[in-house]
């Protein structure tokens, strides 16, 4: 079984959600029997690359034009069905409009198709008109369109229209990471931060509402630990400044062994997203992974579907810094229920959410449409 995946970037050139869903859906399919090899876009590449990783053969095309976020290629739009036809199943993911292009024009006529729906299209609503028709035209002539929560089929415009039904298949992460991998970090973290404080991580965007957490923390006054970088650094060190806020540390990136001990060291993960581009939330996994409640916001997506509130953590509205700040002093002060947040969060992950579900269950899909 050959597998082409189709995205705009890819784990061996950045980070981010998606680039980890691919990762680990690349790795849990390839003991199934699946040959993955991913296509993607690079302005590191002058040409086109080929990267081998225990998990794909990864063709690294050079970015020829970036409009709105989106990038194009022309060398991979003049080489795309060559490589699609190797493929029984090529497998997209949703939103990059230059793959509606690559798979409207270039894809092997005879090769079934399946579109991962990650998330909607939610900033560029001018292009969003442009782009529309292209669209509609691309998912609807997809062999099966799969989407990563209920939730999300609920609430989006885009699924609710389409002339097929769609397929559920959540996100999933690997197994919980072995204690000894990360025992030192654990005594080393736990020195310069103690316990029990609160934990961001994630890439500083937009939709991400860390202002809206930062000014939570102002309110409470209780340790607030922020890990990762963005756009948004900048913009959030002047905001700690200008508010003279003390019980906030941003350690920028970390490795994961330091990333697995400050998930274990954690009261809880906080996701105070904004915006209905946070579609899922990776990072909830792996707080859910290690057994760690959240506290999430109420986006109609995927976070509400991975935390259920008042079960795994505490679900508040979005942009409302006195409700987060509710939350967090409500874990501070009821520890029985925090540990059984942290249970239940721990054992729906188990069940839902681990990356040998996710490859089993597009595994099968595969062999559906390739049969």
């Amino acid at each position: 079984m050959n597998v082409l995946h189709v995205y705009k970037t890819s784990f061996a050139i950045s980070q981010g959600g998606i680039e980890e869903v691919l990762q680990q859906l690349c790795q849990a399919t390839s003991v199934l029997g699946v040959n993955n090899r991913i296509v993607c876009l690079s302005a590191a590449c002058k040409e086109k690359k080929i990267i081998e990783t225990p998990q794909a053969l990864i063709y690294c095309y050079p970015l020829t034009a970036e409009i709105a976020s989106c990038g194009f290629s022309w060398s991979l739009w003049q080489d795309f069905k060559r490589l699609s036809n190797w493929a029984d199943v090529v497998h997209y993911q949703f939103p990059w409009p230059f793959a509606d292009f690559l798979a409207l024009t270039r894809q092997a006529r005879s090769k079934p198709s399946v579109i991962s729906y990650q998330s909607d299209i939610v900033r560029q609503k001018s292009w969003y008109r442009l782009y529309r028709p292209l669209m509609k035209c691309f998912l609807n002539k997809a062999s099966a369109v799969v989407a990563t929560s209920p939730k999300y089929i609920e609430s989006s415009l885009v699924l609710n229209a389409l002339q097929q039904d769609v397929t559920l298949i959540p996100n999933g992460i690997g197994a919980e990471p072995e204690l000894d991998l990360y025992q030192q970090e654990i005594k080393e973290l736990e020195k310069t931060h103690n316990k029990g404080f609160f934990l961001f991580i994630g890439v500083f965007r937009y939709y991400k509402g860390l202002v809206y957490l930062l000014e939570a923390a102002k309110i409470t006054g209780l340790p607030l630990v922020v890990v990762g970088d963005g756009p948004e650094r900048a913009a959030m060190a002047r905001y700690i400044d200008e508010h003279k806020i003390t019980n906030v540390r941003l350690l920028g990136r970390v490795s994961d062994q330091q990333k697995f001990a400050l998930i274990s060291l954690a009261k809880a993960l906080v996701l105070p997203s904004s915006e209905r581009s946070e579609a899922y939330g990776m990072v909830l996994l792996e707080a859910a992974r290690q057994g760690t409640p959240m506290i999430t916001t109420e986006l109609g997506s995927g976070t509400s579907y991975i935390n259920i509130d008042g079960e795994t953590g505490l679900v508040v509205p979005p942009k409302n810094p006195p409700a987060l700040a509710k939350a967090m002093e409500y874990f501070e002060s009821h520890d029985a229920e925090l540990d059984q947040m942290g249970r239940l969060a721990k054992e729906r992950f188990d069940a839902n959410f681990t990356a040998d579900i996710m490859g089993k269950r597009y595994q099968q899909l595969y062999q559906r449409l390739s049969s």
